[in-house]
């Protein structure tokens, strides 16, 4: 079963550039920090840039963020690279004939729905800045 890392991923560019606003910031340089190809950063990149969370130009190595790391929240980039995707997932290949098959998965959806806004309610109080003082304590030891 594949997950999606794309949140994930999309933070790490956010933070790559902010904390890297004079080295190289071309989607290869990005890429080996991720250990990923320059085509997933491009795209990810594309998503913030259209969702308002990095400013850059076609073919020019200098993204930027588009607003304060403190004014960037993680449920703005759940959103921007997920859209609408919900958290959790029904299996919605069981069989149709079977009351276990069907119902259950009518019953969790309830609980999905309000597992998926709880999320986000917390999602909308976490920052990019919140997530960098979390790094650089991290990195230094605490």
């Amino acid at each position: 079963m594949k997950y999606s890392t794309k949140v994930s991923d999309a933070v790490h560019i956010l933070a790559f550039i902010q904390l890297n606003s004079t080295g190289s910031l071309s989607s290869d340089s990005i890429a080996k920090s991720m250990h990923t190809n320059p085509g997933c950063v491009r795209q990810l990149m594309s998503a913030l840039r259209k969702a308002g969370l990095l400013s850059s130009i076609k073919g020019h190595p200098w993204p930027s963020l588009a607003k304060e790391p403190s004014s960037t929240t993680l449920l703005d980039v759940y959103k921007a690279v997920e859209g609408d995707k919900p958290l959790l997932h029904l299996d919605t290949h069981t069989n149709p004939e079977c009351g276990v098959g069907v119902h259950i998965q009518l019953s969790l959806q309830d609980y999905f729905d309000q597992i998926q806004k709880t999320a986000e309610e917390e999602m909308r109080h976490i920052t990019l800045q919140d997530i960098l003082d979390r790094y650089q304590e991290k990195i230094s030891g605490k």
